[in-house]
């Protein structure tokens, strides 16, 4: 009989987890299996796998085929590895000290480069949502200015004369130079106020009205006086 490792798959659609199994090779994916071994779950990140190592070393030694999955999840927990250890071991090229010293360290640096992978991604996952928010908030702001031009345009398509209204109020207010500058000039008053002589010369001047007065009546006598 063909005996496996391989997965059975549970869960719901799109999200789906498995068992590791051990069953004959002719039996359904999903049916009846030997020996239940590990669970693994790709949904997470990392993916979580539980696994019986000793039980999968049994059933290597044994003779159990692995699927490609199973054979890579395996290696990833360090089965295949300790197999190799435990075979240097019986040929007493390693002792037992020195085997579990070998796996340790391998499994110290395997942990560290799935703790930075794991790192990388979380930092790729931020740098993406920023720069997705970044674009949204760029999106936005150019939405709403384009609402408010357009907003601008039908009220000034409403109301024309209150817009030129508008415009010249602002055209006078942004000018207040020509304001300052009469205001900033008082010496003209201040000049004609400050010369009451010509007035009072020409009050103190009586014959020159009188002259006037004389040459008026004069003027009078001769548009009366009829032709002959």
């Amino acid at each position: 009989m063909s005996v496996k490792i391989r997965l059975q798959r549970h869960g719901r659609k799109q999200a789906p987890y498995y068992h590791i199994v051990v069953a004959d090779a002719r039996a359904p994916r999903d049916g009846k299996f030997i020996e239940l071994i590990g669970s693994y779950k790709p949904q997470t990140v990392p993916a979580t796998i539980e696994l019986n190592n000793a039980k999968a070393i049994k059933w290597l030694e044994n003779g159990a085929q692995p699927t490609d999955t199973v054979r890579a999840i395996l290696s990833y927990k360090g089965v295949l590895l300790q197999r190799h250890l435990d075979a240097g071991i019986r040929k007493g090229a390693l002792t037992q000290e020195q085997a579990d010293a070998k796996l340790a360290k391998w499994l110290e640096e395997k942990n560290a480069k799935v703790e930075a992978d794991i790192t990388k991604q979380s930092t790729k996952k931020t740098d993406t949502n920023a720069t997705r928010l970044a674009a949204e908030v760029k999106a936005n702001a150019a939405r709403a200015a384009k609402i408010a031009e357009k907003q601008a345009a039908m009220d000034a398509a409403a109301n024309p004369v209150a817009e030129v209204e508008e415009e010249v109020v602002a055209e006078v207010e942004a000018t207040p130079e020509v304001v300052a500058e009469v205001e900033a000039t008082p010496e003209v008053v201040a000049e004609v106020e400050a010369t009451p002589e010509v007035v009072a010369e020409v009050e103190a001047t009586p014959e020159v009205v009188a002259e006037v007065e004389a040459t008026t009546e004069v003027e009078t006598a001769t548009e009366e006086t009829p032709e002959a």
